[in-house]
């Protein structure tokens, strides 16, 4: 094991199975954060020897019990780990927690070691990361550059490959646009997914705990583990158990208007966002446009009434006693809450419901939405100059996904024309993480970048994960449910999860009915030898679920056993022999999917 070997974890554990020890692990990570030399990643370090002792309390090298066993990771200040000081970058507000935050002690219990507190832009108000009185983090990339906030030191950490994964906290973009603007990749869950139970607040209501990892499987397992109901967090919420199933071979991908894009002038960064859409379209995915108006009306909101209220109402009692404890823009920005009403509050409250009335239907016509990251790189000399204004533009398509209550995931999608990092960030309803990062992981192995500021290779795709038990039963769809196609929605609506693509027994003919809306399908087993293969998909649900949708379907169409290719059978649409008067065989076109792509042509 040499310093320059990867330290994602699949990496990390096979050569622990090799027999290397954390011991050695840990002089690694010390000799990288000699090496780095940024005395702005972090705020404090854990103790060589305390290490040792919390290394040598796991036990054997077991990754069914421990599935982090020696994995180390890093922690943003504003973060309760027992023992070490929680700033929020803010050094006379610190404090010594004697527990740790509940995020904290389910990954030490997964075998993960903690191995400091990184730098922050102050009481986590921020997207640039130089909102510090410490040194401020350089960004892993170009140090001309901001290193992105708030969540500035995990993220740098992380790129710097010093830990394989870092903690970080998101209420407006903390968890994506550092990993954006480091070349990482970041992962914002749904609210209340993960605890915020030892976590300091900046909008309570909003505040997710992020997490940042040089690939997508990294964040996911971490999320796995981190991913528990609290019952001393009163957000949190029970989600259905996460599963990354296969990406559905076409998805409705939702993309602002180009109308509506804002790149504040930065062409590369434009340039690289079309390359990013263009994968998608090459992928087989669909591109629809959104008005995004509204969404932006909706970041609008962040930082007006209620929300700056709320990141005062946070550390009220700390900032009245001692606002000169606080970074100058920090200041303003809390003193200005000192001016708003209760009435303010609610009216923010009711402009943002309205907002999401307006917004939902744009969200439930696509399966995610893709935005860039961030519009732009600012330079350090760029935030001098305009400390207010830069930070906003960089939360430019950010700012609004907490206040819609949406999940999502920022991921490397290449160098820009001028070397720089590229990134989008995947976005989805609340409960919807498995589908985002499932096609973030495809995306970032397309894009084959070297992990973070290494030269660390991608590693291997994982072998695919080993089907799903339960009580889900396999449901055969041929038309309008198919992945892209406009019924889609109403299987995800009823939780359903794509499983894979088939094909039926050769015995089948399909037909296009004639007055349906939309369009429609009509599949029906061969009375003669004439039958042939047609393509379809498989999807599983519930057996609830199931039975809500086989409840909801319209004559014609039934359900009945459908004969696959492989010798398996399942439930799936059927039409009555009578329906078949006035439609159109479309056997030879082997599917739907084909016979609509010949139509549109």
């Amino acid at each position: 094991m040499t310093q320059e070997q990867a330290f994602d974890i699949a990496s990390l554990h096979r050569a622990y199975k090799a027999g290397w020890s954390v011991g050695e692990m840990v002089d690694i990570v010390f000799a990288r954060i000699a090496a780095v030399d940024d005395a702005g990643i972090f705020l404090h370090l854990a103790d060589r020897q305390q290490l040792m002792d919390d290394a040598s309390a796991l036990g054997p090298f077991d990754t069914t019990s421990r599935p982090l066993w020696g994995i180390p990771f890093a922690v943003k200040d504003n973060i309760d780990v027992a023992g070490m000081p929680t700033t929020a970058a803010c050094p006379n507000y610190a404090y010594v927690p004697d527990t740790d935050a509940t995020v904290v002690r389910f990954l030490k219990e997964a075998g993960a070691l903690v191995i400091g507190k990184t730098n922050l832009d102050q009481f986590a108000t921020g997207l640039v990361g130089v909102r510090t009185p410490y040194p401020v983090p350089r960004n892993a990339i170009d140090a001309r550059l901001v290193p992105g906030g708030s969540s500035s030191g995990s993220a740098v950490a992380t790129a710097h490959g010093i830990v394989s994964f870092a903690l970080g906290t998101d209420t407006a973009g903390s968890g994506r646009i550092p990993a954006g603007l480091n070349n990482i990749v970041g992962l914002k869950p749904s609210a209340g997914a993960i605890s915020t139970a030892g976590v300091i607040p900046a909008c309570r209501t909003l505040d997710c705990v992020s997490i940042f990892a040089l690939t997508v499987d990294d964040a996911w397992s971490v999320f796995s583990i981190a991913a528990k109901p609290d019952t001393s967090d009163p957000y949190s919420r029970e989600f259905a158990p996460f599963y990354r199933d296969p990406v559905p071979p076409v998805l409705a991908i939702g993309v602002p208007a180009k109308t509506d894009w804002h790149f504040f002038g930065d062409a590369a960064m434009e340039a690289a966002y079309e390359s990013a859409l263009s994968r998608l379209r090459a992928m087989g995915h669909r591109l629809v446009e959104l008005p995004f108006t509204d969404f932006y009306a909706a970041a609008n909101l962040l930082y007006e009434g209620a929300w700056v209220a709320e990141r005062y109402a946070a550390v009220k009692d700390f900032f009245d006693m001692s606002e000169s404890s606080f970074h100058p823009v920090t200041r303003k920005i809390y003193g200005a809450a000192k001016t708003l009403s209760a009435a303010d509050a609610f009216n923010g409250f009711y402009a943002l419901q309205a907002l999401r009335r307006k917004v939902a239907p744009l969200i439930a016509s696509v399966d995610l939405i893709c935005v860039p990251t961030a519009p732009t790189h600012y330079t350090l000399a760029d935030l001098e100059a305009e400390p207010i204004r830069e930070n906003s533009r960089l939360g430019t398509y950010t700012n609004f996904v907490n206040l819609l209550d949406m999940c999502g995931i920022a991921v490397p999608t290449g160098a820009r024309t001028d070397g720089l990092p590229a990134s989008v960030t995947l976005l989805a309803p609340a409960g919807k993480d498995d589908l985002s990062a499932s096609l973030a992981a495809e995306l970032h192995r397309a894009s084959e970048l070297a992990l973070g500021a290494t030269v660390w290779p991608q590693p291997e795709k994982p072998k695919a994960a080993a089907p799903r038990s339960g009580d889900l039963v396999d449901v055969v769809v041929v038309g309008a449910h198919l992945s892209g196609m406009p019924l889609n929605a109403e299987l995800r609506g009823l939780g359903a999860r794509f499983s894979r693509v088939a094909q039926t027994a050769k015995a089948y003919r399909l037909y296009a009915l004639a007055g349906t809306s939309p369009p429609k399908p009509g599949l029906i087993r061969s009375a003669g030898a004439d039958g042939a293969m047609i393509d379809v998909e498989v999807w599983q649900l519930t057996a609830e679920a199931f039975g809500r949708f086989v409840a909801a379907i319209p004559s014609p169409l039934g359900i009945g056993t459908i004969s696959l290719a492989d010798g398996t059978s399942a439930k799936g649409f059927l039409v009555e022999a009578a329906a078949l008067n006035g439609a159109k065989d479309i056997t030879a076109y082997g599917g739907w999917r084909a016979y609509v792509r010949s139509s549109a042509a």
